[in-house]
């Protein structure tokens, strides 16, 4: 990647052909063997991290005028700090390829009298000299060691560059989902809005199964444009071609789920339910009930009343070690409600987001990406009064 990358990129092949000691990780520029004076004028080796700001695949510019440092605060030969750099600590993660380069500072100074560098070789260039002029000085050492190595091997799902999560700095978060295996049962309004959030995750694989075809109201109650050419065809064709350009390892099946397709279930750490039916979620929490899998049910009820709908949006989480004690509080309904307008009413696109948004909070919660206070297991959203209501199997 890394030869890829400097080769639409001027100013990282500068760098290379100079002799630093460049790597890629995290949509970072990394340069080791960067020499400086700790403050009893010690001879130190540090990193400098600069983040990349990607405009494609393969082209970047600077995301802005500060670097990070893996290493202490560097000395000048007069034994005080480096001045001009608005020294002050920070953390960041990168890879665990990158395990060796701890950051542990973040410098700032901007270049006069524009404000900003030309590229990444005059950012670098600018750095190495406040930090490494001392010790090249009085050690004779120097930057340019080519020893540069190769980039971590690239084995994101996505097909784009995850510029987001390292723009946030929240890599080593984001790799909490990185060996999830996550199943959305039902592609429907609901379902469609998990799976388009999901996509957009780093879980590891994602499996989708419905058994209904694409038809014009499925639009209105789903992310993204509609192509009168997917009418008609089934909803796992629709958005596998909506979605396989973005990310590796989507599979959506035309499939019924229960007990005789419970082997499409092998292999999966969690699983979503997005089904209607009150008696096709029973045989499906049969199902993963056997296999051992934790799963979230979503689900709403909507009632009219005169002339206007009320009702609520209900998430519930099935813990792998309390699958049956979630079920005997049969808050996910294992048979039909004949009262429940929610099939007629099919404007309700920001309830099945709502819906989707909480179930992916509380999955998130599960495997450790978001704190969670306490193990609500059953969470009601009121659209009346805009509400939410909290259970635990204690209450």
């Amino acid at each position: 990647m890394l030869q890829k990358l400097a080769s639409h990129n001027e100013d990282l092949q500068r760098l290379l052909d100079k002799g630093y000691a460049v790597a890629i990780d995290s949509n970072c520029i990394i340069v080791r063997d960067i020499p400086y004076l700790d403050e009893n004028l010690d001879l130190k080796m540090g990193a400098i991290v600069s983040k990349l700001k990607f405009v494609t695949n393969d082209t970047f510019e600077q995301e802005n005028h500060q670097v990070y440092f893996a290493g202490s605060s560097p000395y000048g030969l007069n034994g005080k700090p480096i001045p001009n750099l608005a020294d002050r600590a920070h953390r960041m993660p990168l890879s665990s390829e990158c395990s060796d380069v701890v950051i542990e500072r973040s410098f700032s100074n901007k270049p006069k009298p524009a404000n900003k560098y030309d590229d990444h070789f005059h950012k670098i260039e600018t750095y190495v000299g406040f930090i490494s002029g001392p010790a090249k000085s009085r050690y004779g050492v120097s930057p340019l060691t080519f020893n540069s190595a190769n980039s971590t091997i690239d084995e994101s799902v996505f097909k784009f560059r995850d510029t987001l999560t390292s723009r946030a700095e929240i890599s080593d978060i984001s790799r909490k989902l990185d060996k999830e295996v996550v199943a959305i049962i039902g592609l429907g309004g609901t379902g469609a809005y998990l799976l388009d959030f999901l996509v957009k995750s780093s879980v590891k694989e994602i499996r989708g199964f419905d058994h209904d075809l694409y038809h014009v109201h499925n639009a209105f109650r789903s992310p993204g444009r509609l192509s009168e050419s997917e009418l008609n065809l089934t909803k796992s064709e629709v958005y596998q071609g909506r979605y396989e350009n973005f990310r590796k390892n989507l599979r959506l099946e035309n499939v019924y789920i229960d007990n005789e397709t419970a082997e499409k279930l092998q292999g999966i750490t969690f699983a979503f339910v997005a089904v209607d039916r009150g008696d096709a979620r029973s045989e499906i929490i049969n199902t993963l009930s056997q296999l051992g899998v934790p799963f979230i049910d979503v689900g709403m009820g909507l009632k009219r009343e005169d002339d206007s709908l009320k009702g609520m949006v209900r998430t519930t989480y099935f813990p792998v070690d309390a699958i049956d004690s979630v079920r005997k509080k049969k808050w996910a309904p294992e048979c039909e409600d004949p009262e429940n307008e929610y099939k007629l009413s099919i404007q309700t696109s920001e309830l099945n987001a709502l819906n989707a948004s909480i179930a992916m909070i509380r999955f998130k919660q599960a495997v450790g990406y978001y704190v969670a206070s306490q193990e609500n297991l059953n969470i009601l959203f009121s659209t009346e009064s805009l509400a939410m209501m909290r259970s635990t199997c204690e209450d």
